[in-house]
């Protein structure tokens, strides 16, 4: 397995890698208008292409046999951080794997990488949203110390989950 930063060159596979976990996790919950218009703006190859050669955003991919199969993605700065204490709270905004590839240690890996990042950047903090019933990534979080600071709602297309701001202090 291959650990390393996008390139501009990842966007297409990034943004199908983004929008199939994405899918395969949570796909079920959402009306197909709504599914649509989420994967249309958030995982739109040229959306994924600007967040790569923008400032704000840091990819890491994870590949194997030439394919990418996992995913993290840290902003700066963060969309919460009206929700923190912290003066620069890094956000973990997707850690995805494609099924079939978690519980194999991958998610710690990049977990890793982004405390890694945050620590490297001067970040006092990190905070992640994570889907209120989704109880096996949440375990995760609270395995690396982090703990709720908010309820917030995730929109996907005209549809709000219910949602749990987590932040670990650094």
């Amino acid at each position: 397995m291959i650990y390393r930063p996008a390139t501009p060159a990842d966007a297409p596979a990034l943004a199908k890698l983004g929008a199939d976990t994405f899918v395969a996790a949570f796909g079920h919950l959402y009306r197909k208008a709504d599914l649509a218009a989420f994967l249309a703006e958030v995982h739109d190859p040229q959306a994924v292409a600007a967040e790569i050669a923008g400032d704000s955003c840091t990819h890491c991919l994870v590949e194997q046999d030439g394919a990418l199969i996992a995913f993290c993605k840290l902003r700066f700065p963060s969309h919460y951080t009206a929700y923190s204490q912290a003066r620069r709270p890094l956000e973990l905004a997707q850690l995805y794997a494609l099924p079939g590839h978690t519980g194999a240690g991958i998610g710690a890996r990049l977990m890793d990488w982004a405390l890694g990042q945050a620590k490297a950047g001067g970040h006092d903090a990190i905070v992640l949203s994570v889907y209120a019933e989704n109880y096996g990534a949440q375990r995760f979080y609270q395995r690396y110390g982090f703990g709720k600071i908010a309820d917030i709602t995730f929109r996907v297309g005209e549809h709000l989950d219910p949602e749990l701001l987590y932040e670990l202090t650094l």
